[in-house]
């Protein structure tokens, strides 16, 4: 990972913009870095689906197309950040090229106040697209998007694309987690011999909430006697207290574990240690513990990044939510070849939830 310093020639005026007027400005984004990318000229404009991943047909642009993301952790977290990132480079390696598109990048913003510096000074920077990988970004978001109408943003996970506020260059993108949530738990249900199953939340909130809750289902759906115990840290990014989590899950009995955020890589290294099986999500998790990671639910943002990419070359800078689904191809369960534990019956159950799921004879949520 290449690393570049944020701009730093920021006026003060200028930062205490993005602070919402606070007394002492801010410390410039200490992990900013800019890549060279492709982006597709001829990208689709539709809702994405899983035909609109299919990619589209490059052209060439006299000018690049510039995107910036700030996330609030590192591109190689395996979970939300990562999905993102891992996205855009995707898009980059098919395109085949590093003049089309550049890509700048701030991680590890965990301080929202250095977030909105960092959002701001991208905006001021003439990329098209800024994206706000987190939703207690919003507010400066929000506020950034007023003062530079011209420049498209977008953030999530989130289902306000500027309708509240009366901006038109805001798009907003959801993952639909609790789908792929249900299928792990039906996963778990049938891998688990105790019929005690540990889940390892952040905070109560967002896809992480929702995922718990998919997985509650699934799991419960599968076999009512189960029992998921539930523990949430408090924290996106402590792995630590995860690890604490999942030591304390695995005492109660749970034979298999789930959880969600950057949090988890402490979790999986407990589960790893003691044996016990884990099912992911956001990020493919299975290069952590290649022997015990199941399954992972992973979020492909390719589709959705393309038609902002699409209807902003058009002059559409938002006014899109977009949902990750796994009828669309936004979400997708990738099973682990290096676990051997999966058995015809159970890959069959999961495929029967996706289907389920899918054309909604099964609901993720009750």
């Amino acid at each position: 990972m290449r690393r570049t310093l944020a701009l730093i020639a920021l006026s003060l005026s200028l930062l205490l913009t993005a602070c919402g007027g606070a007394p002492a400005a801010p410390a410039a984004p200490t992990a900013a870095a800019t890549e060279a990318a492709t982006a597709a000229a001829d990208a689709p404009t539709a809702e994405p689906t899983a035909a609109a991943a299919e990619a589209p047909t490059a052209a060439a642009a006299t000018e690049p197309f510039k995107v910036a993301i700030v996330m609030p952790s590192g591109i190689t977290d395996l979970a939300w950040s990562q999905s993102m990132y891992d996205a855009l480079k995707a898009i980059q390696t098919e395109m085949g090229g590093e003049s089309a598109m550049t890509i700048s990048y701030s991680e590890n913003m965990f301080n929202v106040t250095d977030a909105a510096a960092a959002i701001r000074d991208y905006a001021s920077s003439g990329n098209k697209l800024v994206i706000a990988h987190g939703t207690q970004y919003g507010t400066s978001l929000f506020e950034v998007a007023a003062d530079f109408p011209e420049t498209a943003f977008a953030w999530g996970t989130a289902t306000d694309a500027g309708e509240s506020a009366g901006l038109k260059n805001i798009f907003a993108y959801n993952a639909k987690a609790e789908e792929g949530g249900y299928i792990n738990g039906v996963i778990a249900a049938m891998l688990s011999k105790s019929g005690t199953i540990g889940v390892i939340g952040p905070v109560e909130a967002g896809d992480a909430k929702t995922y718990i809750d998919g997985f509650t289902a699934g799991a419960m759906a599968t076999n009512p006697a189960a029992s998921v115990n539930k523990i949430y840290t408090g924290s996106f990014g402590d792995t630590a207290k995860a690890a604490e989590a999942a030591s304390t899950e695995i005492a109660a009995g749970a034979d298999v574990l789930t959880g969600s955020a950057q949090q988890v890589v402490g979790a999986i290294g407990i589960a790893k240690d003691k044996g016990i099986p884990w099912l992911g999500t956001q990020s493919d998790q299975s290069s952590l513990a290649p022997e015990l990671v199941v399954a992972t639910q992973v979020y492909d943002w390719d589709s959705t990044l393309k038609d902002m990419f699409a209807k902003i070359n058009a002059g559409t800078y938002g006014g899109t939510a977009y949902n990750l689904t796994l009828a669309n191809g936004g979400l997708k369960i990738a099973f682990n070849p290096g676990y051997t534990g999966v058995s015809p019956e159970i890959k069959a159950a999961a495929e029967a939830a996706i289907k389920g799921i899918s054309d909604g004879t099964i609901k993720a949520l009750p």
